[in-house]
């Protein structure tokens, strides 16, 4: 009676596995949904996609959308599409809005659009509802030397049959940049820019900035304009400190070459006040030298001693600062 039990509950569980497994590979209610759409889709099919490791509702639920919309697609370029990395539900529901907006789009370009790893869908809709962009603040100068800080909002229009292989958002905002510095630039004053911003806008569409992107510019509008600093007095006053440190510089390198030349010409005179002491010192060695080898008399030296004298005294008397005596009245 065991055994029975065991031998049951063993059937069953097999039978349940059975039943799991045939729900999993056959999907009854997505190829009665497929067939009640008018989807001609086999049983045999589904089951094959399942062993290809495809998910057939991936698949299958978007072929619904396309022929119900009217859009003839074939279940293997779908399949492909999805083993190819692809979002079949984004490409349908593409060619699906492209063809309620009147746009050519085809499956195989929106197809490829897609595995470039853009958003097809959201391209179909920037192509009907255009997409502002708003650009970063620029910084410009004027030939015043007045900055001035803008900044744009660029109205842009997807470009379907450039979408692969165009530029994107990123190239639009650093032409449009480009272009903003290069009209406030060649602006002869920054209140010509200030008074007609719209110059601005006209010069930046008629350069084509659009050429080779994934987007077709159709206007550029100067939100707003803030005026910056006033790099032409900045730079002056800069060139100003640069040339009265050069200048200090050129004094500082003058003064410490004079004040070389003054401690030069200073050890220069004391080292002929050293000689001229050293002279006078030997004066009386040569006096005493002279009377003992009889050279000079003892007239000659009282003669010596009186001119010495003499000389001492008109010294003291020229260089006196006693001031003259005043007249008498």
């Amino acid at each position: 009676m065991q055994e029975l039990d065991i031998f049951s509950l063993f059937v069953l569980f097999m039978a349940v596995m059975f039943i799991s497994v045939v729900a999993w590979a056959v999907p009854i209610r997505l190829w009665v949904e497929a067939m009640s759409a008018g989807v001609r889709v086999g049983i045999g099919y589904l089951i094959g996609m399942r062993l290809r490791k495809v998910s057939p509702p991936a698949v299958v639920r978007p072929l619904i959308w396309a022929t119900k919309a009217g859009i003839l697609l074939s279940v293997n370029d779908l399949e492909a599409h999805y083993l190819a990395g692809g979002e079949v539900s984004r490409v349908v529901r593409a060619l699906i809005s492209a063809d309620k907006a009147n746009i050519e789009l085809g499956f195989k370009q929106a197809a490829a659009i897609d595995l470039a790893g853009r958003d097809v869908f959201e391209a179909v809709q920037v192509s009907v509802n255009p997409k502002v962009i708003n650009t970063p603040k620029v910084a410009a100068m004027a030939k015043d030397g007045i900055q001035l800080i803008a900044q744009a909002r660029v109205t842009v229009r997807a470009n379907i049959n450039r979408l692969v292989g165009g530029a994107g958002e990123d190239t639009i905002l650093a032409r449009v940049g480009e272009g903003i510095v290069s009209s406030i630039g060649s602006a002869n004053t920054h209140k010509a820019v200030l008074e007609n911003p719209d110059a601005i806008s006209k010069n930046v569409l008629a350069k084509g900035l659009d050429s080779g992107t994934a987007f077709e510019i159709l206007s550029i509008d100067i939100a707003d304009v803030d005026v910056g600093k006033n790099i032409g007095a900045d730079l002056q006053t800069h060139q100003a400190d640069a040339d009265k440190r050069v200048a200090q510089a050129r004094a500082e390198e003058r003064r410490a070459m004079a004040v070389a030349e003054e401690q030069e010409m200073s050890a220069r005179v004391q080292e002929m006040r050293a000689n001229l002491v050293k002279a006078e010192a030997e004066v009386p060695l040569a006096l005493a030298e002279a009377l003992r080898e009889g050279h000079m008399g003892v007239m000659d030296y009282v003669r010596y001693n009186n001119i010495q004298s003499d000389t001492s005294m008109r010294q003291a008397i020229g260089s006196s600062d006693e001031p003259d005596p005043e007249p008498l009245a």
